[in-house]
């Protein structure tokens, strides 16, 4: 019998059976024959890489003569992001600390409690409390079945949310959440950036939201954030999703009249931003 958490995700994050269910071959069509089939109900993984200040975060305090903070030390959660949301009391699937050189490393993550997405979260005073996606199974159909190596965590400096929130406009968020919120961070919100294949950021995207009656809520901050449009990227390829303050919603992103991004699955929740990025084909950049 099926959890009751689970059902109620399944039926929140409208999530395909693939990845409620158990795990199937991604790869359709492969003669997988010789080949050691993967227990996805037992299997347990190491997710590593490295957390950093996102990196116009780190351009815009370094423009302001601030320093760039540290983050060693800080605490890192492996958990799904939006079924923190629900609370869910299996949302949490591991936790550590980030080294001198920023890298990380959560052993004994296990796969089976994975239904959309897996993320590396960030809590610690001075930031806003993120969540960077580093597994989505809109790719695979299905949960990770080897370790996540060179997974990248992005810190959020509450000096950069503020700018972001100036970017978009108190007016505009209180709006967009009925008077609930006058922050991003109280609002919730998602990050995204939008790169080509070589990784580099890319002007003049447009991000398409399903349900489409979302597309509203999508901005495109200036380079120097100082406002907002909500007509496509600019140079920095950034864009925001402010959410309504209230409970958690789900969605799909991709980017218009281009095939060679696949939609991702994405969402929001008050108090923390979700941090993603768009890139073509199925392979970080």
């Amino acid at each position: 019998m099926k959890r009751p958490s689970l059902i109620l995700c399944c039926a929140l994050f409208g999530m395909v059976p693939t990845a409620c269910g158990p795990g199937t071959d991604p790869d359709p069509g492969v003669d997988r024959s010789d080949s050691t089939k993967v227990d996805l109900d037992h299997l347990t993984i190491t997710v590593s890489g490295r957390a950093e200040v996102f990196p116009e975060a780190a351009r815009l305090l370094e423009a302001q003569g601030q320093a760039v903070p540290t983050l060693e030390g800080v605490a890192l959660t492996i958990e799904e992001p939006l079924r923190v949301g629900v609370s869910d009391a299996e949302s949490v699937f591991g936790q550590g600390s980030i080294g001198s050189d920023g890298g990380f490393s959560v052993a004994d993550v296990p796969v089976r409690n994975i239904h959309l997405s897996l993320a590396a979260s960030l809590e610690h005073e001075g930031f806003v409390r993120s969540s960077s996606v580093v597994f989505d199974t809109a790719f695979t159909r299905t949960r990770p079945r080897t370790d996540i190596i060179g997974a990248e965590a992005w810190a959020l400096p509450n000096t950069f949310h503020d700018a972001l929130t100036r970017a978009v406009g108190e007016m505009g968020i209180r709006t967009h959440t009925e008077d609930r919120a006058r922050t991003l961070r109280d609002a919730g919100f998602v990050l995204g950036r939008v790169v080509d294949a070589s990784g580099a950021p890319v002007a003049g995207a447009r991000v398409v939201l399903e349900p489409g009656e979302l597309a509203h809520r999508i901005y495109y901050p200036a380079p120097d954030f100082q406002s907002a449009s909500q007509d496509a990227t600019s140079a920095t390829g950034l864009f925001i999703y402010v959410h309504s303050g209230a409970a958690a919603e789900t969605f799909t992103l991709s980017i218009q009249d281009s095939q060679d991004y696949l939609p991702r699955n994405a969402g929001a929740i008050p108090g923390r931003g979700l941090v993603l990025t768009l890139y073509p084909g199925s392979t970080p950049p």
